[in-house]
């Protein structure tokens, strides 16, 4: 009888053994109609829910004998199936990036394993087989086991594998008994493999996915290879069905389309059999119309007795390199994509159903067409859905060994690196390769095989690359890691790379066009992001080899937790304690973790992603229509007319453009005439609802705004002027204003009886930094205009003597009152600003905000002024830019319009505090209790719209807080209106600045006017 060998579990050349399934096709099957009608198959048996559990914390601490007939486990404790053990209650999630796990607690090298700490999950199930399941060959199938698991079935050694990402099956016919059996698996954290399974996310262990019995019947397809393609002209299709077929039988092949028979065939089944079929003026799948056809397979013994049916969707799609350009059906695809890790803050790696069907129809309801499975198989439903919703797939395998190849430069020990062209690794990164292949082969979503990431290059990942090719020619193959390592180059069928600039890939594609380009990472999405990311989106306009990209990432990898007073919080890496990690980089989404709802980045992608572009002007839109196959005579065409914000026409545009074609539609309405700003908006909505979006979604927009002048608007009314020693007051009808000499600025306003302002406005130059400010070391560039605005004081410093007061400059005009402050700032060189205040008679006051040229402060994060008002006034509306935050780099995606929301709306939730909710464009907004009683903050013509925001924390509280719940209590609403604001950056958070154009430059004098008073 073989026995387990814990010793093995280090070398990377074992990975399988004993009495392991090969692997096979994802193919469903069932024993009868009605089963496949309810989609329960009688074939097979779960069995997730309880287990019996021990935990060791290596290997030396598992209790030996515990997989024995006669051990008894009743007493372990319970664990759940699927899980991970570490959202169990045993040992801890832990994050880390290019790190591996145990660097600084073992020093080991590749073909070694952690022995100190290097956790062991012992799960045992006790079951008896059911009636329906006796006297046939049974399996196991463990759908997802993290890293790798050993079998025991009644006492007796079953196997091993080693993939955390493909289904582990054993057949279990030899040892299974009468009555209760006892199956032990042992699950490892870390074996050999490991040094494979360096991927940027959280480290868990355990059976984290489905697992279940099957059984087969006497004759079984097991193995299914469909092949759906058309020929050039795509007039014509050819059907082929390759069938590894255990026992003898016959089965007829029936292939439809909504419903209509399309053909129908019988052949004999006699073990590997390949069948094929033409198909006239087939349907095609794309991401737009993901036309998919059922093929329906019933299996016939030689007694002529139905065995199983096998239901198969269908897509057909020719997919290719010609030109040096990828052709979906004969056009350049561009991909608007996204990085997917499998990740809930619940359950880890374990993504439900529900869960996996919010992100997709979040995904297309925001016009990502394309995923990439980063950095390794994703479960198996996903591609099932992807076929039906539409989304091209670059299926990863299962290889990641970024922290042994990330030094290699500086420290020259390329021996460490995984696994090059070591021979010790090719086995199993070719056997992660093929279970891949073979469990995803039939899904046309899948375009490209990705040979892994961040591996660095060599012959091993060539050879992985050409089994691709040798088994699968009509898909491409994918591996950025060539870039870092050209030996062999051929590896990647396109040229792959990592957050380059624009100038960058521009740059590359003038030396080499041998090949497309693709951004399998980029536009860097932690935390307040996605600047400039139109840059790249217009680059896939204007230059063919470039195929676009995918968003890193898709969700933030965050796990609830309870702060010590017992709240629930998103944490991040280092939360739970672990160490070494690589903190707040485990968030990088564009939707939030907790929820799964979109962040206010989604805005900017979805308008990016956009497959029609409208072009507005005052009497025409010139529509592109940037979709292969889709007319935009499928959505509807709503053209809407606004007056300063609110709409005053709608009409229904007949469009017709053709796939990569453009026309240009008169308006349905003429040039409006009355005074008022106006806003055009051309809206492309679906006509008809999809499995995800209703009819009426919105797709794609286009704005314009245009201006009929009129009459100015007067501040009329008496103003009466109070001096006194240390003040200055200012009476009107309902209002009185006081400043303050002694205490330098605007000390009251009252408005209809009531005060209104808690401190001083002040000059204000900084933000919170975002994520990506940390890693281009924004803080420490930029960290005077930080203090200039917290330390700008209405004194002057006098060595040897008190410090001077400042007077206010006072001028009484015939309907105004004007106080000019001036502040010195702590800068180097040392600089001032003043701020000036124009009472006016109506009571609204006008601002002015001016600092004078100084080339070596260079620009600023901000130039603006900060107000603080009671928390009570936390309601917000707005006309400009909108719904959500804007930025000078990210609101292409926002409309111009009237919109309102609450002050701590305007939080966003990214998981360490930093600069959020400002608004571009903002022509005015008001800050109100729930009676509507507050404030309202008006442009001014000679410095346009403003940025403008109300947030219930200052930009110091904001940046001094890693969690949200380290903020303080709301005490104020904490408004700043603004020239502008520098922009959030994105191409990458380590080191790539904010694009110079969106930066605010303080070599030149800066003037901000804009003017606030009271409203009731």
């Amino acid at each position: 009888m073989k026995i387990f060998d814990y010793g093995k579990v280090k070398d990377p050349q074992y990975f399988q053994d004993g009495n392991w399934v090969s692997p096979c096709s994802d193919h469903l099957y069932y024993a009868s109609e009605g089963e496949c009608m309810d989609g329960c198959s009688s074939f097979t048996e779960s069995l997730n829910g309880l287990w019996k559990f021990h935990y060791a914390k290596n290997y030396e601490s598992v209790i030996p004998g515990f997989e024995k007939e006669d051990y008894s486990c009743e007493g372990w404790d319970n664990i759940r199936v699927p899980a991970h053990i570490q959202m169990e209650g045993f040992d801890s999630p832990q994050y880390t990036n290019t790190q591996y796990p145990w660097e600084g607690r073992e020093d080991i090298r590749p073909g070694e394993i952690p022995e100190y700490f290097n956790p062991v999950a012992s799960y045992v199930k006790y079951f008896t087989v059911p009636e329906r399941m006796k006297g046939k060959r049974l399996f196991i199938s463990f759908q997802g086991a993290e890293s790798a698991l050993a079998l025991w079935m009644n006492g007796t050694y079953v196997g091993y594998r080693a993939d955390s990402f493909t289904p582990s099956d054993f057949e279990l016919t030899p040892y299974v008994k009468e009555g209760k059996n006892k199956l032990a698996v042992q699950v490892f954290k870390w074996t050999g493999g490991s040094w494979c399974e360096d991927q940027d996310f959280y480290r868990f262990s355990g059976l984290y996915r489905d697992v279940f019995l099957y059984t087969v019947p006497e004759v079984h397809i097991r193995d299914l290879k469909i092949r759906a393609l058309p020929d050039e002209t795509l007039k014509q299709a050819v059907l082929e069905a390759s069938c590894q077929t255990w026992g003898e039988g016959s089965a007829v092949f029936t292939l439809s389309y909504k419903g209509k028979l399309c053909l129908e065939d019988t052949k004999d089944l006699t073990g590997e059999d390949t069948f094929t079929w033409e198909v006239n003026r087939p349907h095609l799948w794309s991401a737009e119309d993901p036309a998919l056809y059922d093929l329906t397979i019933r299996v016939y013994g030689k007694d002529g007795e139905l065995k199983e049916i096998i239901p198969q969707k269908v897509g057909f799609r020719r997919f290719e390199m010609k030109e040096n350009l990828m052709m979906l059906n004969g056009k350049r695809i561009v991909f608007k994509g996204v990085n997917r890790h499998e990740f809930s803050s619940v359950t880890g790696r374990n993504v439900s159903e529900e869960e996996l069907r919010k992100d997709l129809t979040v995904m297309k309801q925001n016009n990502i067409n394309a995923v990439r499975t980063c950095h390794y198989p994703n479960s198996s439903i996903v591609y099932r859905l992807c076929d039906e919703y539409g989304l091209y797939v670059i299926d990863e395998t299962n290889l990641e060994s970024h922290g042994s190849w990330d030094t290699a430069g500086a420290t020259g020990d390329y021996d460490y690196i995984v696994p090059y062209d070591k021979p010790e690794w090719l086995d199993i990164i070719l056997d992660r390769a093929n279970s891949m292949y073979q469990r995803d082969k039939n899904h046309p979503c899948v375009l490209i095989w990705s040979c892994g990431n961040e591996s660095y290059g060599g012959k091993d990942i060539y050879e992985m690359s050409e089994f691709f090719r040798k088994v699968d020619p009509d898909r491409l193959v994918h591996y950025e890691g060539v870039f870092w390592d050209r030996r062999y180059n051929d590896s990647s069928d396109m040229e792959s790379q990592m957050y380059p600039s624009v100038e960058k890939i521009k740059e590359f594609l003038q030396k080499d066009r041998s090949k497309p380009f693709i951004c399998c990472e980029y536009t860097h999405a932690m935390g307040n992001s996605c600047g400039a990311m139109h840059k790249y989106t217009d680059l896939s306009d204007e230059e063919p080899l470039y195929q676009g990209g995918f968003i890193w990432d898709y969700i933030d990898q965050t796990l609830y937790k309870k702060d010590r007073y017992g709240k629930e919080f998103q944490a991040y890496g280092g939360d739970f304690g672990e160490r070494p990690t690589d903190y707040s980089f485990s968030a990088n989404g564009i939707v939030y973790g907790g929820d799964r709802e979109p962040s206010p980045k989604m805005q900017e992608v979805k308008f990016n992603y956009q497959n029609i572009t409208a072009e507005v002007s005052e009497n025409s839109v010139k529509v592109i229509n940037k979709n292969l196959f889709v007319n935009t005579d499928r959505f509807q065409c709503v053209v809407t007319l606004q007056k300063n914000g609110v709409k005053i026409k709608e009409a229904v545009l007949e469009t017709h453009t053709e796939p990569l074609s453009e026309d240009v539609y008169p308006l349905p309405f003429e040039k409006a005439e009355c005074a008022g700003e106006y806003t055009v908006t051309v809206s492309f909505r679906l006509k008809e609802g999809t499995i995800w979006a209703p009819a009426g979604h919105e797709t794609a927009f286009g704005q314009y705004v245009y201006q009929v002048e009129g009459e100015k608007k007067c501040h009329c009314g008496e103003l009466k002027v109070i001096r006194s020693k240390h003040n200055i007051g200012v009476r009107g009808d309902h209002f009185e204003v006081m400043f303050s000499a002694l205490n330098g600025g605007l000390v009251s306003y009252r408005w209809g009886g009531r005060e209104m302002i808690r401190e001083i406005p002040k000059p204000n130059f900084w933000r919170a930094p975002v994520d990506n400010d940390y890693g281009s070391l924004m803080p420490q560039r930029y960290c005077q205009w930080k203090t200039a605005g917290m330390y700008a004081d209405h004194h002057e410093y006098v060595e040897g003597g008190f410090p001077r007061l400042l007077e206010p400059a006072v001028e009484v005009g015939k309907n105004s009152v004007t106080v000019v402050y001036t502040y010195k700032m702590p800068t180097k060189p040392a600089s001032e600003c003043m701020l000036s205040y124009e009472v006016l008679g109506d009571g609204t006051i006008r601002t002015r905000l001016s600092c004078d040229p100084a080339k070596e402060l260079g620009d600023m994060p901000e130039f603006g002024v900060m107000f603080k008002f009671d928390a009570d006034y936390d309601h917000v509306k707005w006309y400009g830019l909108g719904p959500d935050e804007t930025y000078a780099d990210r609101m292409k995606g926002a409309k111009l319009g009237i919109y309102e929301n609450l002050v701590e709306d305007n939080m966003a939730r990214y998981v360490t505090p930093q600069e959020c909710g400002a608004k571009q464009q903002v022509r005015w907004a008001k800050i109100t209790d729930r009676s509507g009683r507050g404030m309202i903050f008006e442009m001014e013509e000679e410095s346009g719209p403003m940025m403008f925001s109300a947030l219930p924390y200052t930009p110091h509280e904001i940046e001094n807080a890693k969690h949200a719940y380290e903020l303080p209590q709301t005490h104020y609403t904490v408004v700043r209106a603004a020239l502008g604001q520098m922009g959030v950056g994105g191409d990458d958070s380590w080191g790539s600045c904010t694009h110079p154009e969106y930066l605010l430059d303080a070599g030149k004098k800066m003037e901000f006017c804009f003017s606030f008073r009271g409203v009731c």
